[in-house]
């Protein structure tokens, strides 16, 4: 579970987030939305470790990131970024062995169990077929589950990821959130992930974490459509079938 305590950020002069108080729970599936430029990636990535310039505590699974040791926060969090990876000549398979950094100590030699555990992590992703592949081979949805996949090796309670979707066609980006509640729910993860794509986060997330500046409104997405919020901020007219 990722608690924010009095939680507060900003971009420059401007106030992001201020006295936040949210949970992102187990087994849930939680869709990070909010209109352009008020701090989706900005969060993400200070409960991600990545960004220290916020006041108020982030706890994941109870531990205090701001004192936790980076091997310590990266047994309980992992990251997947906008960003493709371009590492020439990397296969599939050894991208996802990656994330088994934090277990294999200073020789980076994977045990039989980590090599399971990387079997199982693709298997689940649906990334096995193409493991032998250099990664810059692969299609961008392709590309993603394998980062998926490298996280799911990382075996961590909470995987966060940003802009996911952002690439993928219609049907692809279904896929990836089904893919994303299944792995919530039966390996009893936190999954967060930021989007711009409403239909995605109100039809596929468990829950909803909406940023209204200052605020973050965190509900289910019946809740957070019946609020008027979504309305509010989008300037949209919801309906309901």
């Amino acid at each position: 579970m990722i608690e924010l305590k009095d939680f507060g950020i900003g971009f420059g002069d401007r106030t992001l987030l201020k006295d936040v108080d949210a949970w992102f729970n187990a087994a849930t599936l939680t869709a990070l939305i909010g209109r352009n430029g008020t701090g989706k990636s900005t969060l993400l990535r200070a409960v991600a470790g990545l960004n220290h310039n916020y006041s108020g505590t982030v706890l994941i699974g109870g531990t205090d990131i701001s004192t936790a040791a980076p091997l310590k926060l990266s047994r309980l969090m992992a990251m997947v970024s906008t960003r493709r990876p371009r590492i020439p000549n990397m296969t599939c398979r050894a991208a996802v062995e990656a994330g088994r950094a934090p277990y294999t100590g200073w020789a980076g030699s994977l045990s039989a169990a980590d090599r399971a555990i990387v079997d199982e992590a693709m298997e689940a992703t649906s990334t096995a077929g193409f493991a032998d592949r250099p990664l810059d081979s692969l299609s961008d949805g392709e590309c993603q589950r394998v980062m998926i996949a490298r996280a799911v090796a990382q075996d961590t309670p909470v995987i966060l990821l940003d802009e996911p979707t952002s690439f993928l066609d219609l049907p692809g980006r279904y896929e990836l959130c089904d893919l994303l509640a299944g792995l919530a729910h039966s390996g009893n993860k936190t999954i967060v992930f930021s989007t711009h794509e409403l239909d995605i986060a109100l039809d596929r997330a468990d829950s909803v974490a909406l940023i209204d500046p200052p605020g973050l409104l965190t509900m289910t997405p019946g809740e957070i459509v019946a609020s008027g919020a979504v309305e509010r901020l989008f300037n949209i007219k919801m309906t309901t079938r």
